[in-house]
């Protein structure tokens, strides 16, 4: 196993027991939260019980009272007192609706038999109110207090009563439960955490230093002239591993380049001339994006700078040209790169399952810009019987975009046509072409147009710009992907290239990989 995938194991599984911690952290504070809400309900609830027990126990009293009254003197109730009568009733039939909001599912039967109760009690009493001034009005009921429906009441709530009192026993009883179940997880999941990462540490140390130290052995007898000497005893199958194949295939390849320095020093001479011209190119195209955003910013800090007022417009217009230089400066970076790791060896072939017209569109789309500056248009024929393709979708959108970038740069008020069909003859290729109508190509133009650093000549780097290296890509990637590039055209009657690609990833690809 590699260092980096050991690195990113022990990585993960830290991760995984510090997401535990937190994950356990936040359930305990969900749970413990959700029962303090239960319980805080269960805790009003009883006190809003209360507190109609003893309303209900104060107008008793108040009922009494004015009943005995009633029948020793001849005093009316005034229509105030009948009206502050009625609202203590309605306040008492307030309170029983506001306890049925805060009432816990287990005890719904409990207070529904209550509200059932008080329906009966609280009609009675506004009855005895209503009616108190009229002295041949006798209670329906036996006595104006209405005992039997009044004791029905009491014994409802109090049973209502303990049975909140004993959902709050319960509440506080998860509660607490919760507290020392959290506690105890955070706990182990802590001298876990500072366990796993002693051992993982100390393995890797331990490996690390093994290798690390026969690298070292390796690195100085080779250094030394004994290229005999091989590197062996890591098992490593990612960078040590990689680094240790390294210092041998260089020791070999020392041995081979010493008879060869001559020829070495001849391509080495031809490479640097080749280099040489295309560091002029790229220098070139590097300053001008980035003069433009330096530029652009220094007026654009003037002018903030100035007390002035702000001109919005010319900032954004300034803003955009900075934006569309960094987009160029960056896509001339990025060529740059994928032929750096090309020559290395670096770049892989990732191939997935991917619709063809659809990545085709995108990559139209993503050139737009381009086509409005040279007033160019852009038409598709597409097969729309394209089966899937299994290869590089990355690779493939790239090739496109760099074909028609290409196209758009040398056409001016022309045509840009992409095509896309099944290859005649054989069912695992698919032909695909980017036709424009620009400035041409001739046949000694065509021969080079493919090579790395080179332009057609002179004269098109001059005029159209570029570093000459979006169709070498272009043709890098083609082989990868198991199929192949070239190039039609006449100088003033445009240029059309032909791609043919695998619907399957080829096994070129692994073979060009492996080169």
């Amino acid at each position: 196993m590699s260092l980096s995938r050991r690195l990113t194991l022990s990585l993960l599984a830290i991760l995984l027991i510090f997401s535990l911690n937190v994950g356990t952290h936040f359930w305990g504070s969900f749970a413990r939260t959700e029962s303090m809400n239960a319980y805080r309900e269960s805790v009003s609830a009883q006190q809003l019980s209360t507190n109609i027990g003893l309303q209900l126990e104060e107008q008793r009293k108040q009922i009494r009272v004015l009943a005995t009254l009633r029948e020793t003197t001849e005093e009316r109730l005034s229509e105030e007192d009948q009206g502050r009568a009625t609202d203590n009733l309605n306040g008492i039939s307030d309170s029983v609706t506001r306890l049925g909001r805060t009432t816990h599912e287990v005890t719904r039967p409990q207070y529904d038999a209550l509200w059932q109760a008080t329906e009966q009690l609280l009609p009675a009493w506004r009855e005895f109110y209503r009616n108190y001034n009229d002295n041949g009005w006798a209670s329906p009921y036996g006595a104006p207090d209405v005992p039997e429906m009044y004791d029905d009441v009491r014994e409802k709530l109090v049973v209502l009563e303990d049975r909140q009192s004993f959902i709050s026993d319960q509440q506080a009883t998860i509660i607490d439960q919760t507290i020392s179940l959290t506690d105890r997880i955070t706990a182990i999941s802590f001298l876990a955490s500072v366990l796993l990462s002693s051992i993982l540490g100390f393995f890797l140390i331990r490996y690390t230093n093994n290798s690390f130290s026969r690298l070292k052995t390796g690195t100085l007898r080779i250094g030394s002239g004994d290229l005999d000497y091989r590197i062996d005893g890591i098992e490593d199958a990612g960078e040590i591993g990689d680094l240790a194949k390294a210092f041998n295939d260089m020791s070999e390849k020392l041995r081979n380049a010493i008879e060869e320095v001559r020829q070495a020093k001849d391509d080495a001479d031809r490479a640097n001339e080749a280099k040489s011209s295309f560091l002029a190119n790229v220098s070139h195209e590097l300053r001008t994006p980035l003069n433009a955003i330096i530029g652009y910013s220094e007026m654009l800090y003037d002018e903030v700078e100035d007390e002035g007022v702000v001109d919005r417009d010319q900032f954004k217009n300034d803003l955009e040209k900075i934006i569309v230089s960094g987009k160029l400066l960056l896509s001339l970076i990025n060529d740059i790169l994928d032929l750096s790791k090309i020559e290395t060896g670096k770049i892989e072939l990732y191939p997935e399952n991917f619709s063809a017209p659809e990545l085709l569109e995108q990559a139209c789309h993503a050139i737009q810009p381009q086509l409005g500056k040279n007033n160019n248009s852009l038409s598709m024929e597409l097969d729309d019987k394209l089966p899937l393709f299994f290869n590089d979708a990355t690779k493939f959108r790239q090739i496109f975009i760099n074909l028609l970038s290409n196209a758009c740069k040398f056409t001016r008020d022309g045509d840009i046509v992409v095509r896309a069909s099944r290859l005649d003859g054989d069912d695992n290729l698919a032909l695909f072409e980017v036709e424009d109508t620009g400035i041409g190509m001739t046949p000694e133009q065509q021969a080079k147009v493919f090579d790395a650093f080179v332009q057609a000549d002179k004269s098109t780097t001059a005029n159209y710009g570029g570093t000459g290296l979006g169709l070498a890509i272009c043709k890098d990637f083609c082989e990868m992907m198991g199929g192949s590039i070239d190039v039609e055209s006449e100088p003033g009657r445009g240029t059309n290239f032909r791609v043919s690609l695998p619907l399957q990833a080829h096994a070129q690809a692994s073979d060009h990989e492996a080169a």
